[in-house]
């Protein structure tokens, strides 16, 4: 990329753009030494960012995601018109918001507020919903749209009624692309050890949810890595487009300079 990224979260690509959403973090979070109001840590300052990038990785234009302390974008997805893509404070437990992007004029709206940390969405459109995951993805969302795709009743069910457990553990999801037949494509990470003593690596993944049962129904392993930093190549966004034989995948592990990553998997 000929600009600087930021921490990007999110991706897709329409044609001959691609759209990014990155958070631009100014001041870091803060984590308190005891809990305050039920939080960890406070809110950090920052700025949300939608880019949009031409092919050659020069950046077209920057749209502001988010308002005051809820400024985090996390992963999108585009449903054939529009670009879904949410927002949240830096923190666990705490509120998000829910974007549709008309990705022509760059006008974002509003759809939605929720008392949770909303860390990925992607709307359904076999059913009109929005998908979306909690801090970590240890919890799934969805919210139900109405007719006009302006507001979600939904989003009036507590958490602790609207949420399903997330039973999968060995990645946290970074970004997610929506498959049809009530499929959605997650990809992300986690960090582990061979032992107590040795250094973390980070292993990356995908995986195939049933949204109907918000259980894994496909898992591959991701066994590459950024030659720059050796984050997981899934570290950051994704998104993928079918081939004439197999799946074209598009990776952008690191941040500031980032570097788009572009490799095939082929059907034998």
């Amino acid at each position: 990329m000929n600009f600087r990224t930021f921490h990007p979260q999110g991706m897709v690509r329409i044609g001959s753009v691609y759209y990014i959403s990155s958070v631009e973090i100014i001041v870091a979070p803060v984590k308190y030494p005891q809990p305050v109001n039920g939080y960890d840590r406070d809110t950090g300052v920052g700025r949300g960012h939608l880019f949009k990038v031409d092919l050659n990785g020069n950046l077209l234009a920057d749209l502001p995601i988010g308002e005051g302390s809820v400024y985090h974008p996390g992963g999108c997805d585009f449903d054939g018109q529009n670009i879904w893509v949410p927002a949240a404070e830096y923190r666990p437990n705490s509120r998000g918001f829910i974007y549709r992007v008309d990705p022509l004029s760059l006008r974002a709206v509003k759809v939605l507020e929720y008392p949770d940390h909303l860390g990925g969405c992607s709307r359904n459109p076999d059913d009109n919903s929005v998908h979306a995951v909690n801090w970590g993805s240890r919890g799934f969302y969805r919210f139900e749209l109405n007719h006009s795709q302006t507001a979600s009743p939904s989003a009036l069910i507590p958490p602790a009624e609207l949420k399903r457990i997330n039973h999968e553990f060995y990645i946290d999801y970074q970004d997610n692309k929506y498959l049809g037949h009530q499929e959605m494509l997650y990809t992300g990470l986690n960090s582990y050890k061979v032992n107590s003593s040795a250094v973390p690596f980070n292993l990356g993944g995908l995986e195939i949810v049933d949204l109907e049962t918000n259980l894994a129904v496909h898992q591959v392993p991701i066994k590459l890595w950024s030659p720059v930093t050796a984050r997981a190549m899934t570290n950051n966004p994704t998104t993928f487009e079918l081939t004439t034989n197999g799946v074209r995948g598009y990776f952008m592990p690191d941040d500031d300079t980032s570097v788009l990553y572009i490799y095939e998997a082929v059907t034998a």
